[in-house]
């Protein structure tokens, strides 16, 4: 399981065991857009090869509401 904890300044991820962190400006050229239009399952995606992507996408901006 991936766990994706995002803040104003990037994403910390915990994939297969491994803790690492995604800059946000790293986000915002791998998926094209500002960070905090960004989905949580596009970021995912960056970061699993075939993710299992369950319930309805939400915004970097809406996550940090």
């Amino acid at each position: 399981m991936t766990t994706l904890s995002f803040d104003e300044d990037g994403v910390d991820v915990v994939y297969q065991g491994t803790e690492f962190r995604l800059s946000s400006d790293l986000v915002e050229r791998a998926i094209g857009r500002p960070y905090m239009e960004v989905t949580d399952h596009e970021v995912l995606k960056i970061v699993e090869p075939d993710p299992a992507l369950t319930g309805e996408p939400r915004r970097v901006q809406d996550i940090l509401r």
